[in-house]
């Protein structure tokens, strides 16, 4: 796919927010690539949806959750990166020891999979968003399982950290997957 074109969401995007998760957790690879489920995302109210989409929208201070939007308006994918502060814990409980971003929610249609395209671009937003913030690092979990993942992250930059980490209700098998800021972006900010 060539003709789209990547951005933050607006907070006003709430239901297209909704209605790209909701088509990601019909995926076949969903209970690989989420820890939520579809019965459950269907029935949060609008207010849950409201809050996601204001809390990673453009400005928003402690995420962004980017779009690829094809020409007709469809959205094609998206991607989030959460930052975790130093001296905090994430989300699993375990200690944060550096200022780093955390991406979620990687999801790309069926229909314009391939090549890696969609999701490259995705990403590079993502990453541009995360040095221009000064995080040190970017990281990500992927299911041990999931190669179809782990095969495009590593073609983006990322490289398995040796971390596996727990998580509640699975097989303890998701791999972290680290991206460092490249020399030349300060930490100005």
């Amino acid at each position: 796919m060539d003709d789209f074109s990547v951005r933050a969401i607006r907070a006003d995007e709430w239901a297209a927010v909704r209605e790209l998760r909701l088509s990601a957790l019909r995926d076949p690879a969903a209970p690989l690539a989420f820890f939520e489920t579809y019965d459950d995302a269907v029935q949060l109210p609008d207010s849950f949806w409201q809050e996601r989409a204001a809390g990673g929208a453009e400005g928003a201070v402690g995420a962004q959750q980017f779009v690829a939007v094809a020409a007709d308006g469809e959205w094609v994918g998206g991607l989030t990166v959460l930052v975790e502060e130093a001296g905090g814990v994430d989300w699993a409980g375990l200690p944060v020891e550096r200022r780093q971003g955390q991406v979620v929610g990687v999801y790309v249609r069926p229909a314009v999979r391939g090549g890696g395209v969609v999701v490259g671009a995705l990403f590079r937003a993502g990453l541009e968003w995360a040095w221009g913030i000064g995080l040190e690092r970017v990281r990500l979990l992927v299911h041990r399982e999931n190669l179809r993942a782990r095969t495009a992250y590593e073609r983006i930059g990322f490289v398995p950290s040796g971390v596996v980490v727990p998580v509640e209700g699975t097989d303890g098998s998701e791999l972290e997957f680290v991206c460092a800021r490249p020399s030349g972006w300060g930490s100005e900010r």
